[in-house]
């Protein structure tokens, strides 16, 4: 394990999968780029990426983002450590993006497609982003606040422009004319990702020197919880944490030619990122694109498609697909590998999952600043539901009581991390990184539980905690009781202030069952909830606040609260 720590008695390593190391090379290659190399070569022949109908082979995919590398060298003049942005959701041009940076020697910052003007221009002027790839859906927000950025070079793609010939022409044609999903924009410097690829294909792309401590990606937190922070992640974390999770999914063993993963969650998320883009590299998988994984009845018709192997998604995508009325036409014969992050995983849904699948979800936990794996359960069936699983191999955490202790074996206390995968600090923050780093240990914020097996539990976020009478009480298990209730669809959980008992537990949820009532909520909770548990609010909604991945966010919801309660 880690260096620091190697007499430590490790309880999780003896339920590890056969085959996993406790430790692994974190520097298997020398940078991004060597891997990147290795594998489009190595599966030249293979479709890497589908979507829209549309297949690219590792060879094509290696062709176009070197076209697109030499285009930032020679065309653009940017320099080793140039930050690009790339904005935009899961389409073909989005591996050649993350390619093409990498192989330039410049680094990667990714974007999420719904961000705001205002977020827009935070994030670019915090990373001092060059360039920028830019779906042009999304540019007139850019117009908007470009020239509050260092942004001098941009790069539009349509939908379609990887398609090939006509489609390209017809998909982008319904896009913006009959649909009307490109706002006009005005960017005089910008160029199509035709063009660009076109020009770039002219020049010989010069391989540039990088070690594993250069900066690869500034991949920014969520925002949930405070001013979106850049999280610096290098060309060795990343690494690291492809490299345990290839050991950890065995993707080699799979009863497959070729692994097929579908991916609904974005390029843009970490989670997406290590696994389905650089750990299916490793592996030679072909990854399933999903634009839109919102819009269930195309999700489905696209899952009818493939006879995949492999499934990395969260919570409530899980929970939406199990209840589309379509979802029995959906072949998961050749499913063997269910993978869970992002957001808490709910028994319910796991153990609904099961009964469709077959297959047990392996739920995982890890955050922007790790690269993202921490922990996650064996892929082999001995997932303990409930459990986020065991420490990655080279991995060691701990949990911390705030007297600066370790907690004892089953207590609470917060998790610290520490591993290759951990980041060296946020972007241009080293005030903030200070109050988060203590001796290569990574405080999480998040609340968990070690068994003495090795398994961790998350209890909650550190910050959504409930203090109701002087009791803690975690929103987490709130809502996995209260999603258990019939007729319940979704539920997110706060507390709300209580003259009484400091705080209240208060639940928004969404109906399956529209004869459902708040009384029958309260009885339910009665037999499964001690009195302090119990919600004392419950308001009913069609929708809930979500991210972009489909996470539940509780922190609009405490605002709404707020300025309730400031209107009074």
């Amino acid at each position: 394990m880690t260096a620091t720590s190697t007499a430590k008695p490790y309880p999780w390593l003896k339920h590890y999968p056969e085959g996993v190391p406790a430790d692994i090379n974190s520097d298997a290659y020398p940078s991004l780029v060597e891997l990147i190399d290795e594998g489009c070569q190595k599966y030249a022949d293979r479709p890497a990426y589908a979507n829209m109908d549309k297949k690219l082979s590792f060879r094509e995919i290696y062709t176009l983002s070197g076209h697109l590398a030499a285009y930032f060298q020679n065309e653009l003049k940017l320099q080793k450590g140039d930050r690009v942005a790339i904005q935009m959701p899961n389409l073909l041009q989005y591996p050649v993006a993350i390619f093409g940076i990498l192989r330039a020697g410049l680094v990667v910052v990714n974007t999420n497609p719904l961000y705001t003007p205002r977020e827009m221009q935070h994030q670019f002027k915090d990373s001092g982003a060059k360039a920028i790839i830019i779906l042009a859906n999304f540019a007139a927000n850019l117009e908007k606040i470009i020239d509050q950025t260092d942004i001098k070079h941009v790069i539009v793609t349509q939908i379609g422009d990887l398609l090939g010939f006509p489609k390209k022409l017809v998909v982008n044609a319904v896009v913006k004319y009959v649909k009307k999903m490109v706002p006009a924009y005005h960017l005089p410097r910008a160029v199509s990702l035709s063009d660009a690829l076109n020009r770039g294909s002219r020049h010989t792309l010069q391989k540039v020197a990088l070690v594993g401590s250069d900066l690869a990606f500034v991949q920014y937190t969520g925002g949930t919880t405070g001013v979106s922070k850049g999280a610096a992640l290098t060309h060795r974390n990343i690494i690291a944490n492809t490299e345990a999770g290839s050991y950890w999914m065995q993707i080699d063993r799979l009863k497959a030619d070729q692994c097929i993963m579908i991916t609904p969650l974005p390029l843009y998320h970490i989670y997406a990122l290590t696994v389905n883009a650089m750990l299916a590299l490793k592996s030679g998988c072909m990854n399933v694109l999903i634009t839109n994984p919102r819009d269930m009845n195309a999700f489905i018709d696209e899952l009818k498609k493939y006879k995949f192997h492999m499934f990395v998604s969260l919570n409530t995508l899980y929970n939406g697909l199990l209840n589309h009325p379509r979802i029995n036409e959906v072949d998961f014969s050749h499913l063997q590998i269910s993978s869970a992050g992002g957001m808490a995983l709910q028994s319910a849904v796991a153990e609904r999952w099961k009964q469709l699948t077959g297959v047990t979800i392996s739920e995982g936990y890890g955050l922007s600043e790790t690269s993202p794996i921490l922990t996650s359960n064996p892929c082999d069936g001995r997932a303990r539901l409930g459990t986020i699983g065991l420490p990655l191999p080279s991995t060691d955490l701990k949990i911390m009581q705030e007297d600066g202790n370790e907690a004892p074996m089953g207590m609470p206390g917060e998790i610290w991390a520490k591993g290759p995968q951990v980041f060296p600090g946020y972007y241009n923050r080293p005030d903030e990184t200070a109050q988060v780093l203590e001796d290569g240990w990574f405080k999480t914020g998040d609340i968990g539980v070690m068994d003495e097996d090795g398994f961790f539990r998350i209890v909650d976020r550190k910050k959504d905690m409930i203090l109701v009478s002087g009791f803690n009480v975690y929103p987490n298990e709130i809502e996995e009781v209260i999603a258990r209730c019939p007729g319940v669809l979704e539920v997110a959980c706060i507390g709300v202030p209580d003259e009484k008992s400091t705080e209240a537990v208060k639940i928004f949820v969404v109906k399956k069952d529209q004869n459902l009532t708040a009384e029958d909520i309260l009885k339910y909770s009665k037999d499964q909830l001690t009195n302090y548990k119990r919600p004392r609010h419950i308001e009913f909604r069609t929708e809930l606040p979500k991210s972009n991945v489909g996470k539940i966010l509780r922190r609009p919801l405490r605002d709404e609260e707020l300025a309730k309660r400031n209107k009074k």
